[in-house]
C-alpha cells in the first residue's frame, strides 16, 4: 500500500462517543460529548476522558473528583453532538433534551437513563497536557440496561447499537461481529463450537 506523508495530528479512530455527566457544587448537572476516552487499566479499573480546561465540566470535576460516562447509541446521536458543540455555560442540555436522570449509586452525580451501560467514576490524577488535561480516574460502579445481559449472565454489549466516531463523522457499531478474542489462536474445534454457539443463540 502507498503512503502519503501529513504531519503529526490525531488522526485515531474509531473513537466511542460517550456522554459524560457532572454535577456542580451547588447540585446542578452538566452533560457534555468526550471523545478522547479510553481504557488506562484493567485491575484497578482506570479509564481516561481528555477535557479542554475551558469547558464547564472540567470545572466540574476538578471540583468534585467525580464524573459519570455514560454509552450512547444510534438513538442518541443527536444529543451526542448538540451536547458536544453547546456549552453548558449559555444552555441548559438536560433541560433542552428532557433527558431523565438516575441518581448516582457511588458517586453524587446522576447518569442518563437513555443510556444503555453506566460507568460511575472517581478521578485519581489530572495530567496538564495542552489543550487538554488528562482525568484518569477509577470506575467504581457499572449499570447495565437488562436486555443486555443473557441468560447466562453475559453482556452482550453487541446488541447495544452502540455509537462511534470517527474523524468527523458518527456510526452505529454493527451487531454482527466478525471475530471474538482468542479466535485466531484458538483450535478448530474451539472455533466450530463457538461458531455453533453464536448460531444457535441467534435463532433462539
Amino acid at each position: 500500500m502507498t503512503k502519503e506523508l501529513f504531519k503529526g495530528s490525531v488522526l485515531f479512530g474509531p473513537v466511542p462517543a460517550v456522554l459524560v455527566t457532572t454535577i456542580d457544587k451547588t447540585g446542578k448537572v452538566n452533560v457534555f460529548t468526550v471523545g478522547w476516552t479510553g481504557v488506562a487499566c484493567t485491575r484497578p479499573p482506570l479509564v481516561t476522558i481528555a477535557v479542554r480546561k475551558e469547558r464547564l465540566s472540567h470545572e466540574n470535576i476538578s471540583a468534585t473528583g467525580e464524573f459519570v460516562i455514560n454509552l450512547t447509541t444510534r438513538e442518541m446521536v443527536k444529543m451526542t453532538d448538540f451536547c458536544g458543540c453547546r456549552s453548558g455555560r449559555k444552555v441548559d442540555k438536560i433541560k433542552h433534551f428532557g433527558m431523565e436522570l438516575e441518581p448516582g449509586t457511588d458517586v453524587a452525580v446522576p447518569s442518563l437513563r437513555k443510556s444503555p451501560v453506566i460507568l460511575e467514576c472517581k478521578v485519581r490524577s489530572v495530567t496538564e497536557l495542552g489543550t487538554h488535561d488528562l482525568f484518569v480516574a477509577e470506575i467504581v460502579r457499572n449499570k447495565v440496561e437488562k436486555s443486555l445481559i443473557d441468560q447466562n449472565g453475559t453482556i452482550q454489549l453487541g446488541q447495544a447499537g452502540l455509537l462511534a466516531y470517527c474523524h468527523g463523522e458518527y456510526f452505529s457499531l454493527s451487531r454482527h461481529p466478525i471475530g471474538a478474542f482468542g479466535y485466531s489462536v484458538a483450535g478448530k474445534a474451539v472455533r466450530q463450537a463457538r461458531h455453533r454457539e453464536k448460531f444457535h443463540k441467534g435463532n433462539h
